[in-house]
């Protein structure tokens, strides 16, 4: 049984390099037989999910060296953490008082994931 799906092929490749094939790559893809096409759709599923894995090491890493650059201001300018992070945006200059979009892109900048970003603004929000 074959799982591939010629409709999905260009969406799948994007997801694991980053762009859509085309010319050469797009005829290679339609000249294989099912067979080979399920062993390259195999494969290029294979590697998002270990582009995803290395994306999640690197998004707890960076929450990581978040927290201690937080901690390091918290400790330097004797604040709270909500006051580190305006301080830390205010270094890029970046207002986190205008909206959502700019407090995401900042905490996107710092390399920060989806949901961990979503829960900071959360408590950013909340905090006192």
């Amino acid at each position: 049984m074959f799982t591939y799906s010629d409709d999905l092929f260009s969406d799948l490749h994007k997801d694991v390099y980053g762009f859509r094939p085309r010319g050469a790559r797009m005829d290679e893809w339609n000249e294989r037989t099912p067979r080979q096409k399920q062993e390259l759709w195999n494969a290029l599923c294979d590697e998002l999910e270990e582009n995803e894995k290395a994306a999640r090491k690197a998004e707890a890493e960076a929450l990581d060296e978040f927290r201690i650059t937080l901690r390091e201001v918290m400790d330097t300018c004797s604040c709270n953490w909500k006051k580190a992070v305006k301080f830390l945006a205010e270094a890029e200059k970046i207002d986190l008082n205008r909206d959502e979009q700019d407090f995401d892109y900042f905490l996107w900048n710092q390399g920060i994931g989806f949901n961990d970003r979503q829960n900071i603004y959360k408590l950013y929000k909340e905090a006192a």
